[in-house]
Parts: C-alpha cells; structure tokens; sequence
C-alpha cells in the first residue's frame, strides 16, 4: 500500500453480544478504505464467539479471546498491543459504521501532524437524525459533568463545522500509533467510564490535538452491556467521575468540586434511589464513593 493508505487496525469488544457484534461487521463490509485489519476483542464471554465470525468470513477480521472480562480499558489495552496498525480505531461493537468513515477520519492527520485523534459525528442508531456527539465542550473542572456539542439535536447541519475538540469519544476514535507510542493507552484503573477523558487529557498535555471529524458518521446503539440504569453503570460512572476530579483537577478546583459533590450531587442521588426504591443503585452509590478514599489515584486495580 502507498504511504496515504497506511494500515489501520480496528479494535472493538465483545462480551457476551455475538448478535450485535456480528451486526456491527456486517456493516465494515462496505468500507470503502480497503487497508485494514479488524480484531475482535473477545471478554470471556460464555459462549465462545469465534466459530460463528469465522464462519461470516468478514474481511481481514481475527477474534481474539480473553478468559477474563478485562474492561472497557484493559480490553482495548489488551487489543492494541496485538494491532499492527499505523493507526487504532477504537470503536464499540454496538455501532454500525458508515462506508468512507475511515477514509475521512484519516485525512486530518495528513493535514495537521499536531493532530493525534480524530472522532467523528455519533447519531443515535435508534433515532438516526439525533446527534449523540459532534465533539465535547470542555469538563467542568467544578463538578466533574461532561457535555456534547449537539447531544440530542435533530441534525440540520448545525454540526457540520469541523475541529479542534476538548476530548475523545470512547464509542469512536482513531489514534495515531505515535500517540500510543509517546502517551501511553487507557488507564485500566478505570475500567469503563471516564477513561476517555483521562486518556484525553493526557494526549492534550503531550501537545496533540483531538479533532471532530465532521465527515464522519457513525451509528450508536448506546448501553446495551451495560444497561441504561444499571447499578454496576451507577458504580462505574460515579467511582471514575471522582478519580478522574482527582487525577485531573488543581487543589483549588478539586476543593470545590468535593463541596459540591457532598452539598448538592451525592443528597440528590441518595434522594432520588431512595424515591425510586433503587436500593442496589444506591448502594453502587456509595461503594463507587468510598472506593476513592482508599484506593491511590494511580492504582492500577
């Protein structure tokens, strides 16, 4: 392949989803950008998948498979060091991808060797004229909350405008080998949530920029492992949200970000679980809570 086709290595987990992962490859088959190799990141699920994809004869796709559910984190470390891609396409297996979504997510860095990741525009795979992501505003330093640029907008080309952006989407971002190679990966003490934005915020001190790829488009099923209100999503997001406060923030900016935790977010949640007799979810609650004050911030477990 000439040097502007460079190999591109598509990383994405599966953890007991065959179906949707298979629908997810289904959908790579009419990539336009023929430079690639797909490896799919088996969690340990009960059931092995790998003689069903392999009988799909998708292309240039190898399963991989861990015994050990190793995360969202550990799973994409797990795969990009076995990628022998130029670049890594970080994606989930609950989307479907569009036909020249590489192509485009690719040129940027042609143009900008400041560029270290590129993320296209995400719509919601059950609403498909509904933005998810057209990029991220920068996090509140104050309260650890995180906003999309155009989440929940019919799309109207108000998003249309490509960029400089404020962080990687974990649903779908392409990374250059030489970020990998001089930042690091995920952070496997997060294990899911918030990840992104650490790893983020490490490649934007490293001097690279994060780029919204307006050209791209994906399609985003949205918390199928997970579930939408599960008590293990409650546990997760509101463990990392503090480690991330804590790994990321000024003294200053972390102080008032705990007053406000404990004044405003932890009442309100302890609250609403009680109301809604949501009695596991508040007690993810709590444990992602205390989690933090005995486990280092830099702790790998």
């Amino acid at each position: 392949m000439s040097n502007d086709q460079p190999l591109i290595s598509i990383v994405t987990l599966t953890w007991n989803q065959t179906d949707v992962t298979c629908q997810f490859l289904e959908s790579t088959r009419h990539l336009t950008y023929k430079n690639y190799e797909i490896l799919v990141c088996d969690m340990g699920s009960e059931i092995d998948p790998t003689e069903r994809i392999n009988a799909a004869n998708y292309p240039n796709t190898r399963v991989l498979r861990s015994e050990k559910n190793l995360g969202f984190t550990g799973g994409n470390n797990w795969g990009m060091r076995q990628a022998k891609g130029d670049y890594i396409f970080i994606v989930n297996n609950d989307t479907e991808v569009t036909p020249e979504l590489l192509d485009v997510l690719l040129e940027p860095f042609f143009d900008d060797p400041t560029i270290g990741v590129t993320c296209p525009k995400i719509r919601f795979y059950q609403k498909p004229d509904t933005i998810q992501y057209a990029g991220f505003n920068p996090i509140n330093v104050f309260t650890g909350r995180t906003t999309a640029v155009g989440s929940l907008e019919v799309d109207k080309g108000q998003c249309d405008v490509s960029g400089y952006t404020h962080g990687a989407h974990g649903c779908a971002m392409l990374v250059s080998r030489e970020v990998i190679n001089k930042v690091g990966m995920f952070p496997e003490n997060f294990f899911i949530y918030y990840e992104e934005w650490d790893w983020s915020a490490r490649i934007l001190k490293a001097g690279y920029h994060i780029y919204y790829q307006a050209k791209g488009l994906i399609y985003h099923k949205e918390s199928i492992t997970m579930g939408k209100k599960s008590a293990i999503k409650v546990y997760y997001h509101t463990r990392n949200r503090i480690l991330y406060m804590r790994r990321n923030t000024a003294w200053y900016q972390f102080a008032v970000f705990i007053t406000f935790f404990i004044l405003v977010a932890a009442p309100k949640a302890t609250l609403t679980y009680l109301l809604k007799r949501q009695f596991e979810h508040l007690r993810s609650f709590i444990k992602g809570t205390t989690w933090n004050l005995t486990v280092s911030k830099y702790s790998p477990v």
